[in-house]
């Protein structure tokens, strides 16, 4: 019976120990977001695949696989896309171009019926939302990357031949399991409807696989060489962009839609999770409607 009363006090003493020691923990963000603050900008990432085919990117789609984006049947689905996008109500739209693009100059000219509506989703998509929402620009936020800085500055003579030897066995060709999966990809875009292709490209599972393509094929170049290209060419770009995104938020109020190609989407949104200066929206939360 002693040794009995003996662990019960012991059991006793541990739990009183624990309970007066036990604390809470603070969140993160009681330190990273300033007190007093109560709205950050609003930001929604729209992965897109390019209307017109340009065939620049590592992944080519066959002619017959290519949807036309300007039939009448892809018109009214993208009327659907339009509708569900324009419930995040932007206030800012970025685009996947570079400044020289002259994305301004184009819409001007469409508005005065100089030129019809192009093919590609900048026209297509940011075009017609400016015009919804009665803004008066389009932010061209593509960016070159370190490797292409490099190979121009005055020392490139001794820095180009370092640049080529990390890039001398890219081939920019995709996992063979990867490409049965973006061929699948293409095929399911001439079946379903663009709405439904849409939701399913900007899901949260796709951006994780999408995101887990460039650390397969050419990453494993080298003991280091396929990690240095990705990290100067690619991942750079992708980091100057957001960098870019950062330069052109200038108030809590701001709602900032970012029209790009979902390869760069994938990696935006890793850094939109971590992110602790933006109120990042997913594509699902815009049917609930309780983003103001």
């Amino acid at each position: 019976m002693r040794n009995y009363n003996y662990y019960l006090f012991l059991i006793s003493l541990l739990l009183t120990s624990t309970i007066t020691n036990a604390q809470t923990i603070k969140d993160p963000d009681e330190f990273l977001i300033p007190k007093g603050i109560d709205s950050l900008p609003k930001i929604f990432l729209l992965g897109t695949f390019h209307f017109e085919y340009p065939n620049l990117d590592a992944n080519k789609v066959d002619k017959s696989k290519q949807i036309d984006i300007l039939s009448e049947q892809k018109q009214k689905e993208l009327q659907k896309l339009l509708d569900y996008v324009a419930l995040f109500k932007p206030t800012k739209i970025c685009i996947e171009a570079p400044e020289r693009w002259k994305a301004m100059d184009k819409y001007r000219k469409y508005k005065k019926g100089e030129k019809e509506l192009g093919r590609d989703e900048i026209q297509q998509i940011a075009f017609r939302l400016l015009d919804r929402f009665k803004l008066d620009t389009l932010y061209a936020v593509d960016a070159s990357t370190i490797a292409d800085d490099l190979t121009e500055t005055k020392d490139s003579l001794v820095i180009r031949p370092y640049i080529d030897e990390i890039f001398k066995d890219y081939t920019f060709k995709a996992n063979p399991n990867y490409k049965k999966w973006v061929e699948y990809e293409t095929e399911m875009n001439t079946k379903i409807a663009l709405f439904d292709y849409f939701k399913y490209f900007n899901s949260q599972k796709r951006f994780l696989r999408d995101y887990g393509y460039y650390l397969l094929g050419d990453f494993k170049n080298g003991k280091y060489n396929g990690a240095d290209a990705l990290a100067t060419y690619w991942y750079d770009r992708n980091l100057r962009i957001f960098r870019n995104i950062q330069r052109l938020t200038t108030s809590p109020k701001d709602r900032i839609l970012v029209l790009f190609g979902a390869g760069h989407i994938s990696v935006l949104d890793q850094l939109l999770k971590c992110s602790p200066e933006y109120d990042y929206i997913k594509f699902d939360a815009l049917k609930n409607k309780k983003i103001n």
